[in-house]
């Protein structure tokens, strides 16, 4: 589709009941490819979802259901309708042009702007914001039920719920929550697994990860290691006095020794600078000062992102803003956002390792990805923490091989991969925090092979 065809399209829109489900506040297109609209989750809490349609969807899907996914952008307070739609897997890019490894080609898609408060979502008073992982997943389960409950269709396709950085933690919260539901039998779905990308499932792994790795890779020397390691050491107490605010106060700390004692390495890129690429640009201020000013800042940088029309910032507050429809006039994508990551700073370093462990037991598919060149969720703190599940398979798991992947022309390695009962690693190369944009080749083949299995194996 591209730029023309897409602007045409806001003069057509129809407002409609979001798949028989009698939701007031929804809207699409005419030829039903795309949906979106807002479920009350709460009284005066309001999330907002996007709904992809794929192209590539058979007619007739009952031999080989077409899978769904839904996208959980981190942050805490990252839009998915906006950076995850736009700038990673979504069909268009932030130029609004196709993307040719749109994950449509595997699945359909739903964004949403999760917790409320982030993107385009929004409370009606500040304190309905959540304060924990729970919470959010809560919502999200609310959400689920009103988009699935009322279509067939739907419920006969498996879900995917498909996480990035602290999203992974919203996506295993919500994969026990949305299991419960639907063994109460109050959501009617098909939970096909949980995937996590680059995912803050244990940030005391990830915060004792930095220092070694970024020394090993020349970027700190040992003068910044030994300082690194003296707030790890701190940190570490702080959890496990169940301190999380404060530890995380001093996560943020860390990140300010590493970034002077590494010239300002690119906390999603090893390689890379701080601000040199466009998409890390956009997530980098997430990581930054306090909470607050973190945000604010992280925020400021969409604007000076490249984009169709000057960047995402003013992408989503301007044409798709106007393409939407239902937007209310007094909410401002992403106005929010900061309140988000304030209301959660007491989660934000507490570790999902159980909950992890807890959907492997129930038999649940659970695939873990990690870019090479990541920082923030380094590889080497994600095998950490797969190393403490207490799953049984875990043992096996470590010890069989992995398998060399490839793709598109050459046989240049892209990725390795192991598999062993219902847990599965991909370990991608040259790829930072963002697998999708980094090796959009090797990332939608991986999806396309997570989709097409619907067994899970206990």
């Amino acid at each position: 589709m591209g730029k023309s065809r897409f602007v045409a399209l806001f003069s057509v829109l129809i407002f409609l009941p979001l798949f028989n489900g009698g939701l007031a506040m929804a809207s699409g297109t005419p030829d039903g490819s795309e949906s979106w609209g807002y479920v009350e989750v709460r009284p005066k809490a309001h999330m907002f979802w996007w709904y992809y349609k794929s192209p590539y969807r058979p007619q007739d899907s009952s031999s080989n259901p077409w899978p769904v996914i839904l996208w959980l952008q981190g942050g805490p307070g990252a839009s998915g309708v906006g950076t995850g739609n736009f700038e990673e897997v979504g069909p268009l890019d932030s130029f609004l042009k196709p993307r040719n490894s749109t994950w449509l080609r595997k699945a359909d898609l739903l964004f949403v702007d999760n917790p409320v408060g982030t993107g385009y979502s929004y409370v009606e008073d500040e304190k309905l914001l959540v304060k924990t992982d729970e919470e959010a997943a809560t919502d999200l389960t609310t959400l689920l039920i009103e988009i699935f409950n009322g279509n067939e269709t739907l419920q006969k396709s498996p879900l995917y719920i498909v996480a990035e950085s602290y999203g992974g933690k919203y996506a295993v919260t919500l994969g026990l929550s949305a299991l419960k539901a639907i063994e109460d039998k109050k959501l009617k779905l098909i939970l096909g697994g949980i995937v996590l990308g680059d995912s803050w499932i244990s940030p005391e792994d990830f915060v004792i990860s930095w220092g070694p790795l970024l020394k090993d890779v020349s970027r700190i020397d040992e003068n910044g290691l030994a300082e690194a390691n003296g707030l790890v050491e701190k940190i570490k107490q702080q959890i496990a006095n169940g301190k999380l605010a404060a530890a995380t106060e001093t996560w943020s700390d860390l990140e300010e020794v590493i970034s002077a004692n590494s010239n300002s390495v690119d906390f999603y890129n090893f390689l890379l600078d701080e601000g040199m690429d466009p998409v890390s640009m956009i997530a980098s201020e997430v990581m930054r000062g306090t909470p607050r000013k973190r945000y604010s800042r992280y925020l400021d940088s969409l604007k000076k992102t490249p984009g169709g029309n000057g960047g995402l910032d003013r992408l989503m507050k301007g044409v798709i803003r106007k393409k939407l429809g239902i937007v209310p006039n007094n909410v401002e994508w992403g106005g929010q956002s900061g309140l988000v990551f304030s209301y959660l700073a007491g989660d934000f370093m507490r570790p999902r390792i159980n909950e992890v462990d807890e959907l492997l037991s129930k038999g649940v598919n659970v695939t873990i990805y990690n870019g090479q060149l990541d920082v923030i969720c380094a590889t080497k703190g994600t095998q950490a923490w797969v190393e403490k599940l207490k799953w049984d398979g875990l043992k096996t798991f470590l010890s069989i091989d992995r398998t060399p992947l490839y793709c598109g022309e050459g046989k240049k390695t892209k990725a390795f991969t192991k598999s062993y009962r219902n847990l599965h690693f991909y370990w991608i190369l040259e790829a930072g925090h963002f697998v999708p944009v980094d090796q959009p080749c090797v990332a939608l083949e991986m999806i396309g092979s997570i989709t097409s299995s619907l067994v899970s194996t206990k």
